[in-house]
């Protein structure tokens, strides 16, 4: 399976965005080092560079990303917004939203090695897309593994989340109470920049 191995401070700084969306505490201090005139960017620049940023927060490549804005032209409604809806309802997504991962990245390699089960079934898809009553758990046989036992207990981390799904207490369980709205999705984008290059 191919992977973005970028370094993440150095890409959220060329993309503009904080490392705080893809889960890291790193601040940017700086946002323009050395006071550097910054090259204008063409009408394209800009488009591209929102394209660039979900396909980096998501951690998707560019034939997977091109697939899911084709499922989304087809769709009804805006298509900005299913774009958008429709990479929030992956499940690497998922788990990282529920509390369960660190960040985006760690989310997909614990789902790739079947860590979790969507409705009592293990699924090692990270692409997989949930749906309104799916219920996520971390597998029994994975609960004994430190990275899911720390999310236990009165020093466990507290995580913010997301309106459309809910976390079971003190439990490695969580349930995609339903479907995603755009405004639920946080991300700094502009998505209908992405539906005018790829409509060029």
């Amino acid at each position: 399976m191919a992977k973005n191995m970028q370094p993440i401070a150095k890409r959220c700084k060329a993309l503009g965005i904080s490392p705080a969306v893809m889960g890291y505490a790193k601040k940017e201090t700086n946002r323009n080092p050395g006071g550097q005139m910054r090259k204008k960017k063409s009408e394209y620049g800009i488009q591209l560079n929102e394209k660039q940023k979900v396909k980096f927060i998501y951690g998707i490549l560019e034939k997977q990303f091109h697939a899911y804005y084709e499922a989304a032209a087809k769709t009804p409604g805006k298509t900005g917004d299913n774009l958008l809806i429709a990479v929030e309802r992956r499940l690497d997504n998922v788990v990282y939203r529920m509390g369960f991962a660190m960040t985006r990245r760690q989310a997909r390699q614990l789902v790739s090695h079947a860590h979790f089960t969507v409705n009592g079934r293990k699924v090692d898809i990270p692409s997989y897309q949930v749906k309104a009553g799916d219920v996520i758990e971390v597998a029994e046989s994975s609960r004994s593994s430190e990275i899911f036992k720390r999310l236990l207990g009165q020093d466990a981390p507290v995580f913010l989340i997301p309106a459309w799904m809910e976390r079971e207490k003190n439990a490695l369980k969580g349930t995609v109470t339903r479907l995603p709205a755009r405004e639920d999705i946080d991300v700094p984008v502009e998505e209908h920049l992405i539906v005018e290059l790829y409509s060029k």
